[in-house]
């Protein structure tokens, strides 16, 4: 665990932003710049002349990657799910979709403790309804073991997989029951062969939907997505904590008096939740990325927007991952919806949710980011939907290098790093001071 030590060796012109401490108080005056964002190590694109598209990624345990997402340009039907296999530098290995004459996609992917891997989206190829959630779990070079559906006669949408420590399932979507296709968020629990244990169903009179859902260190569940149906405003960010069994223990929720989304969670090291979404009802534009993050207890301990007045709505924050620092990266996307573009859009912060830098990708027409996870390098993997490529939209893998992690001294404010904490106080900046964390 890293502690953090204070050294000021010189304070004076308080409007240049510097550090002062009396006694044991630090007080932090003024703007620091920001750190310098790392490069982008490479892209690739996978796609034919038809729309695909990346939605989740996640690394192998030999170090390359796994995509799932959308293929119109291959497969069996209109859209087909898509499963892409990847080296460690992007290279394909494999690839395989999944699904029959109709709309069939992937939402969410993980590689499973057998090596193999477990997607969740939905199809309209099977199933007993217009839209059902579809499970599908394969080896270890992608090939079908086993699928299964879930759903009633109406539209239902599988968005977030994860195993469970028994070996089996958790998912997370939501299920239309009632006209005018109103929702509940879905919480469904399979065996290991995706056979359903139990289902749970949360919501009101109003549209309800889960996004994204997490196993917590107590044995449960937490789930994160929106609430038309509670909360003070129209759409509401909605957090759930369950038990193993799926029974509610507690929920939250998080927005003003407009439309607030929630699209990501994960439990944090100390125990507590962080959310990424979106807002209209706080930050400076129509639209800004949000970041809330909570106790055990699921109560507010702070919350940060992310986004410029310039830009006309189109903001969104699709996945968060706390990264090896204590810090979080947001992956999503920002543009105009006047000009037709936009590009995506990571942001990496500090523990307090703080920006310590952002970085976009894209070219001059629509690119987005839609999954994130930190790689074991330090760097971080992205995958999402590129303009560039074969066709009109590709899918789109962005490696990025990670932060320096030889220097084991790194200063929180300007990003800058030291070999050790003597080079600090030796650094030739003997006015401002260095505010850091040390390695233990």
């Amino acid at each position: 665990m890293k502690k953090k030590l204070v050294l000021v060796l010189v304070a004076v012109f308080l409007s240049a932003g510097w550090i002062i401490v009396v006694g044991n108080v630090v007080s932090e005056i003024g703007t620091y710049a920001k750190a310098t964002p790392p490069e982008e190590e490479w892209n690739r694109t996978f796609g034919g002349t038809l729309p695909d598209y990346g939605t989740s990624v996640q690394q192998t345990t030999d170090g390359g990657y796994i995509i799932t997402g959308v293929t119109r340009s291959y497969g069996a039907g209109g859209y087909d799910v898509w499963l892409i296999k990847t080296d460690v530098n992007g290279g394909e290995e494999w690839n395989k979709t999944f699904g029959g004459l109709k709309v069939d996609y992937g939402e969410s992917v993980q590689q499973t403790s057998e090596g193999g891997y477990i997607i969740t989206g939905s199809t309209r190829s099977y199933g007993a309804g217009d839209y059902d959630i579809w499970l599908i779990e394969t080896d270890v070079n992608g090939n079908e073991e086993w699928n299964k559906t879930f759903g009633g006669s109406k539209w239902d949408n599988g968005k977030s997989v994860q195993q469970t420590s028994d070996g089996g399932y958790i998912i997370t979507g939501y299920i239309v029951t009632r006209n005018p296709n109103y929702s509940d968020l879905w919480l469904i629990k399979t065996d290991t062969n995706g056979n359903e244990e139990w289902n749970r169903k949360f919501g009101g009179l109003d549209y309800d939907y889960g996004q994204s859902v997490h196993l917590a260190t107590d044995g449960g569940y937490i789930i994160a997505g929106s609430t038309r149906s509670y909360g003070a405003g129209k759409y509401d960010v909605w957090l759930i904590k369950t038990d193993v069994n799926g029974n509610e223990e507690w929920n939250k929720t998080f927005g003003g008096s407009y439309d607030d989304f929630g699209y990501s969670v994960q439990q944090i090291s100390n125990g507590g939740y962080v959310i990424a979404g979106l807002t209209a009802s706080y930050g400076a534009g129509d639209w800004d990325i949000w970041l809330i993050k909570t106790d055990v207890n699921g109560n507010e301990e702070w919350n940060n927007s992310f986004g410029e007045s310039v830009y006309d709505g189109l903001v969104h924050g699709w996945s968060v991952q706390q990264t090896s620092d204590g810090g979080y990266i947001i992956v999503g996307v920002k543009g105009s919806y006047d000009a037709g573009n936009c590009d995506a859009w990571l942001i990496k912060t500090d523990l307090n949710g703080n920006e310590e830098w952002n970085k976009t990708f894209g070219g001059l027409k629509g690119d987005y980011g839609y999954s994130v996870q930190q790689t074991s390098d330090g760097g971080c993997i992205i995958t999402g939907i590129t303009s560039y490529g074969a066709g009109s939209s590709d899918v789109w893998l962005i490696k990025v290098k990670g932060e320096p992690t030889g220097l084991k001294v790194h200063n929180l404010n300007t990003g800058e790093n030291f070999s050790t904490i003597q080079a600090a106080i030796d650094d030739a900046d003997t006015v401002n001071g260095h505010t850091i964390t040390v390695d233990p």
